[in-house]
């Protein structure tokens, strides 16, 4: 406990302490405090500088401007045309898959090109003898379908061949042009088929076939034909060429009567084919991109888009040679079933 005299008081060494004054601040801070006031003041009056300089370029812009011409301008540079080629005999693929050549692939490729908002119009790039009539009217069908619900031109533009089932496809498309030494024409159907019999029989080889009606077998390559089943083959022929002749008439917006004188096989050159009015014009490739652009309001030389690949258009590519020798394409080698065909099979 601690001691206290008798008065109570408390002992004077044991009383708190005054607390120290702060020392008197040195000169040298004072300046640099008011150096950083002085800059900040600065930096104030030029910020209101700026913001002045910049409301009074606002309200005195050009009246002339106009942002929407601004804007159509950069869309214009994201427009553009699409070019689908198509080469070589067509047909169905034996796959739906995405890397296999066939009318499922190209209809796909029609259907989503169309589809896309950048795209202002397409060019189909033919060069193709025809194929099966069920693969020509898928992307015959395709193109029809996407010009119904986009509004978009079609161009078709025909290189070194473009006939019969090349044709039909081209018959959908709001324009054609072709070289003037383009084959094209062929308006009609075939059905080829083989007999071998009399090659059987000097080989001692015979066929036994049991089937469930006298038809079943139509088309057999180890037999002659009979009269009914010529009859029966006949009437499909007729009604896929009924089926061509309308779609031609249609296209071309040309009497039936007219495309009815022109069907019956023969092929036509490109300028041959502009004189009787199954082409519009002749031209190349960059000609039918330019009309397209045209067409798509987008004017002369437009950008033009493709997705397509290296490796497709090689096999496109030896497709179309080997149909314009009158040999079967790659897909193709090994099929030996008969088949209805839009196709030009000269040699």
């Amino acid at each position: 406990m601690e001691e206290q005299n008798n008065s109570g008081a408390v002992n004077p060494e044991e009383q708190p302490k005054p607390a120290p004054r702060p020392a008197p601040a040195r000169p040298g801070t004072a300046l640099w405090l008011k150096i950083i006031a002085g800059l900040y003041a600065l930096s104030l009056i030029a910020a209101f500088s700026v913001i002045n300089r910049a409301d009074a370029a606002r309200k005195t812009k050009p009246k002339d401007l106009d942002l929407s011409k601004l804007t159509g301008l950069a869309k214009s540079k994201k427009d553009a045309v699409a070019v689908i080629p198509l080469y070589g005999a067509i047909s169905q693929g034996s796959s739906s898959r995405s890397w296999d050549r066939g009318s499922q692939q190209i209809a796909k490729r029609i259907s989503t090109m169309a589809a896309r908002k950048e795209i202002k119009a397409i060019v189909l790039d033919i060069n193709s003898p025809g194929g099966t009539v069920g693969s020509v009217q898928e992307i015959y069908s395709a193109i029809m379908k996407a010009k119904a619900e986009t509004k978009k031109p079609f161009i078709a533009r025909f290189g070194e061949v473009s006939a019969s089932g090349g044709y039909y496809v081209a018959a959908a498309c709001d324009k054609i042009v072709a070289q003037p030494g383009t084959i094209t024409g062929s308006i009609g159907v075939i059905f080829s088929v083989s007999n071998f019999e009399g090659l059987m029989k000097k080989v001692g080889y015979r066929s036994e076939v049991i089937k469930s009606g006298k038809f079943k077998d139509i088309g057999s390559a180890m037999r002659e034909m009979t009269p009914e089943e010529h009859k029966l083959l006949q009437g499909m022929i007729d009604d896929s060429y009924d089926q061509f002749v309308t779609a031609v008439s249609q296209g071309r917006k040309m009497p039936v009567e007219k495309v009815k004188l022109l069907a019956d096989g023969r092929i036509f050159t490109g300028r041959q084919g502009k004189d009787v009015g199954l082409v519009d014009s002749l031209g190349d490739l960059q000609d039918a991109i330019d009309q397209a652009g045209e067409m798509g309001g987008l004017g002369k030389n437009p950008r033009v888009v493709s997705d397509t690949d290296p490796f497709e258009n090689l096999m496109s590519l030896v497709d179309s040679k080997l149909s314009l020798l009158g040999t079967k394409s790659v897909t193709e080698t090994f099929d030996i079933a008969p088949s209805l065909e839009y196709r030009w099979t000269g040699k």
